[in-house]
């Protein structure tokens, strides 16, 4: 719906947003209007969002992720432009937006419009459709990051993917194998997953259980390289198993943030461990990414993809903790 305040349009649309009420929380859709647009600031009709563990987490009531209400989470969005006070951006204009405070510190894609700082839009690459990029999102952008510091690691050796059934995980195994690496290990905790890992990228698996079985300080060269996204006792457990000049990528801490370690693999085998942060990524380096992921990393048509819709997400997330919702999780806001 749209009316005139003073000369001004205005737009009623609908927006889930996260209230705290003592110490309850409630997820609920209601109607907002939105306010005269800032300088340098952009209105964008969201056509896809996505649902990442981050956005589950911002629904409950302790998930550490939203520290004012009312909040509207959705880390994640895509769609176009249709009011603009930034130079940069046109009406019409199809464009994406991750990280920053969407969804956390500000109003983010569970809405049918984002009103959003200029600063945190990429123009939607050449060739990438909102959807393409949704299927992708926060997860993809954070496996393209974690995969572009393996870039000098040898193809043929042993790559390990933690969590790799989730969103991460699952889209770094196929960009590993999109990048020519051919020994690409899914560290898995139950053995139904394997044939799942396998038909999306892995070419082995290796069973948490026995990566986990040994605390010495300094063990077997066993992996070139490693993409951790879950954190924790797994991640203290590869440390010791990198090889030679081996890296590993770090970007979760579903597993725990407590990372248990020490000097010998770093100073005998001269390993390296880089913190992925796909939140405060600078626009250069993240539309170098997403240009990436449209051109010779392209692997949208591989990921496994679940498609909601707007009013399928409350029941979505109340029910992610207790199913196995593999890949990726997209939500069509716009029909």
């Amino acid at each position: 719906m749209r009316t005139s305040l003073g000369g001004i349009m205005m737009t009623t649309y609908r927006s889930y947003q996260v209230e705290q009420q003592e110490e309850t929380v409630h997820f609920k859709q209601q109607k907002v209007t939105t306010a005269a647009l800032a300088p340098d600031t952009v209105r964008i009709q969201v056509a896809y969002s996505s649902i990442n563990y981050k956005d589950v987490l911002a629904t409950q009531a302790n998930g550490g992720v939203i520290r004012q209400y009312p909040m509207t989470p959705g880390i994640d969005l895509s769609g176009t432009i249709v009011a603009t006070q930034d130079a940069r951006f046109q009406v019409g204009q199809a464009v994406l937006a991750t990280g920053y405070g969407l969804g956390v510190s500000h109003p983010g894609g569970f809405a049918e419009i984002a009103t959003v700082p200029g600063d945190w839009v990429i123009p939607l690459p050449s060739g990438m459709s909102p959807r393409e990029a949704m299927q992708y999102g926060t997860a993809g952008f954070t496996a393209g990051l974690s995969v572009q510091a393996l870039t000098e690691v040898d193809r043929k050796a042993l790559i390990l993917v933690s969590g790799a059934t989730g969103g991460v995980g699952s889209v770094a195994l196929l960009l590993l194998r999109q990048m020519g690496f051919t020994n690409r290990l899914a560290l898995i905790r139950h053995a139904e997953q394997q044939a799942w890992v396998e038909a999306h990228g892995a070419t082995a698996i290796v069973m948490a259980d026995e990566l986990m079985t040994s605390t010495k300080p300094l063990q077997k060269q066993r992996f070139g390289a490693a993409v951790d996204t879950v954190g924790g006792a797994v991640a203290s457990a590869i440390v010791p198993q990198l090889a030679m000049n081996g890296v590993m990528t770090m970007c979760g801490n579903s597993a725990g943030i407590a990372f248990d370690t020490n000097v010998l693999p770093f100073i005998l085998r001269g390993i390296s461990v880089f913190g992925i942060d796909s939140v405060q990524v600078d626009h250069q380096k993240r539309e170098a990414v997403w240009t990436h992921l449209a051109t010779d990393w392209r692997v949208s048509e591989q990921i496994p993809t679940r498609e909601i819709g707007f009013d399928d997400l409350p029941e979505t997330i109340a029910a992610w903790s207790t199913k196995r919702y593999l890949g990726r999780t997209i939500v069509r806001v716009a029909d």
